[in-house]
């Protein structure tokens, strides 16, 4: 199938179950900027169970402003509280110490795009996945599409209700286990099977 989807913070696990099951894969790159979705946003899962991280953006003077010029607001110290909560919920996973170096160059090198990030982190999830997902982006705005599957819903994480099967999570036995967190999660937990893990789930 051919999917239209949009690039997020580092994406669900829902996204990359989509993702792998397509044969193309188109970002959408024409929408307006809606805030409270995974556009800036991600779920983890932390000590006190479902935490959300979320990237402050530069409020707009415009109405409707395309959210490929959305800026991110580097002037609240969001990097460091995001990397200290990422270790806070994953430094006892078994391949936290292997995957925080691949996360640096997202905590240390400043964007000024948020889309820009989007697409550095959907390489390095790449990566350390081991896999290689070709892209195109959109040069026009879909309001409905034959052309595509639309997975365009993904991105209203609270209105994505993919459930994907259990794996094991650091937090587990306080809160049982949360579905279609972040990716980040099933790196933490599973590393190098993650892949064949998604490949095994479905919609």
């Amino acid at each position: 199938m051919n999917i239209l989807l949009h690039p997020t913070y580092f994406p669900s696990i829902s996204h990359y179950v989509a993702m792998l099951k397509a044969e193309t894969i188109t970002f959408e790159m024409e929408d307006n900027f809606q805030k409270q979705s995974n556009r800036n946003r991600m779920y983890i899962y932390g000590p006190n169970g479902l935490q959300l991280l979320n990237i402050p953006v530069v409020n707009s003077s415009e109405n409707h402003q395309k959210f490929k010029d959305v800026k991110i607001d580097n002037s609240v110290n969001w990097q460091k509280n995001h990397s200290k909560s990422l270790e806070t919920a994953y430094r006892n996973s078994p391949f936290y110490e292997i995957l925080e170096y691949d996360l640096q160059p997202v905590y240390e090198k400043k964007q000024t795009f948020l889309l820009d990030l989007n697409l550095q982190i959907f390489e390095i999830v790449n990566d350390c996945l081991s896999i290689a997902l070709p892209f195109s982006k959109t040069n026009e705005y879909f309001h409905e599409t034959t052309q595509f599957e639309d997975f365009r819903n993904l991105v209203n994480g609270k209105k994505d209700a993919f459930s994907n099967d259990r794996y094991t999570q650091v937090f587990e036995e306080k809160a049982g286990f949360l579905p279609n967190l972040s990716i980040l999660d099933l790196l933490f937990n599973e590393g190098r099977c993650a892949k064949d893990y998604l490949k095994e789930q479905s919609f």
